[in-house]
């Protein structure tokens, strides 16, 4: 399992063909430490609750600090909550000093840029209370070492985190820890935070869904947009079935009011005028029960021929979305894949990697 964790959860929640109420939640923590590269902090902290960013800390401004407004509120019954989150990653950011150096000297690497990072988090399933956690720890974008909970044991995928793997399991009182964490505290701290922004990260945003035509000869594109959350499917069908041949599948973007969009392609190329009908877009978005169908109608058909802007700018818009998602993977790729959530370090001055005790 590579650290490229982010978009894992994008479709989670959606089962079978129809999407039901129940939501997997998720609570996860990015840690990066960096060596090497210019202009970007060598240490950053990010906390997200069902891939919205909730908390920042970086080591330029020594500060753990509130991403959302209603995360603001959390001092009304823990005044001491960023105070003590503050130490906490600072601690930290101390520890992923020694990290970063430890593990360079495993891949004998000195100069050039190098990354560690840590993944930490856990997924609550509202409907069955079903819980996973997880932690992984990474070098240079690669796994380096990963806990399986359900064995109690950690996976090393490099020869180098070997020495790490034998110590650490036999560190029982650490797993312990650990596996009480991630069970019991993170799923805890997940349903505080989604009471929290409940507003938010609890809403439902139903799309404008839209059937777009660059020229004749060019595939119908059935495009949503506006929706939310992120967990949904579209695809076309035919006579009630969904197809699965000439398709273009398009990803989930975020939009700048922070809804998502999406589209499917369909090469009507080969499909006689006179059976256009038989072909549906079809919309489900988690939690909602109804699906958004539309059939495939030259009348309802968007295209440049009436106005000759209106395609552009929806690619633009597209093409702007995707790169605003580049730059965040890239940025990202300091907090990326899915570092770790907040938690009490050991003491940074050992020269052997140690996993750090999570905690708020």
């Amino acid at each position: 399992m590579k650290m490229k964790m982010l978009l894992f959860l994008l479709l989670l929640g959606i089962v079978g063909p129809h999407c039901t109420s129940a939501r997997t939640h998720s609570l996860m923590y990015f840690y990066t430490a960096s060596s090497g590269v210019p202009n970007f902090p060598e240490f950053v902290a990010v906390g997200l609750v069902d891939d919205v960013e909730m908390v920042h800390y970086d080591s330029n401004t020594k500060r753990e600090e509130p991403k959302q407004d209603w995360m603001k509120s959390i001092t009304d019954e823990d005044p001491e909550y960023w105070k003590r989150e503050t130490q906490i990653t600072q601690s930290n950011q101390q520890a992923f000093k020694v990290y970063i150096e430890t593990v360079k000297q495993r891949f004998n690497q000195t100069g050039g840029v190098h990354i560690v990072q840590r993944m930490s988090g856990c997924e609550w399933d509202d409907e069955t209370d079903e819980v996973k956690g997880y932690q992984h720890f990474g070098f240079d974008g690669e796994d380096f070492i990963v806990l399986d909970l359900e064995t109690e044991t950690w996976i090393a995928p490099r020869r180098e985190a070997f020495p790490t793997k034998q110590k650490w399991d036999k560190n029982k009182g650490l797993m312990a820890q650990r596996k009480n964490y991630f069970t019991k505290i993170c799923p805890d701290y997940l349903k505080k935070y989604l009471n929290l922004g409940r507003s938010s990260l609890m809403r439902t945003e139903i799309p404008s869904v839209s059937l777009l035509q660059k020229s004749p000869s060019s595939p119908v594109s059935c495009h949503a947009t506006g929706f939310y959350p992120d967990r949904a499917a579209m695809f076309w069908s035919r006579d009630g079935e969904e197809l699965h041949d000439n398709l273009g599948h398009g990803e989930i973007l975020p939009n700048h009011d922070g809804s998502f969009q999406m589209s499917v392609d369909l090469d009507v190329s080969s499909f006689p005028a006179e059976h256009w009908g038989k072909y549906r877009c079809v919309f489900q978005l988690s939690g909602v029960k109804e699906d958004q169908v539309i059939v495939l109608d030259p009348a309802v058909i968007r295209t440049n021929r009436g106005n000759p802007l209106l395609l552009p700018l929806i690619i633009i818009g597209a093409a702007v979305a995707a790169l605003l998602l580049l730059l965040a993977v890239i940025g990202f790729l300091v907090y990326r894949k899915r570092n770790d959530k907040k938690t009490t370090p050991s003491p940074a001055s050992s020269a052997e990697l140690t996993p750090l005790e999570v905690q708020h």
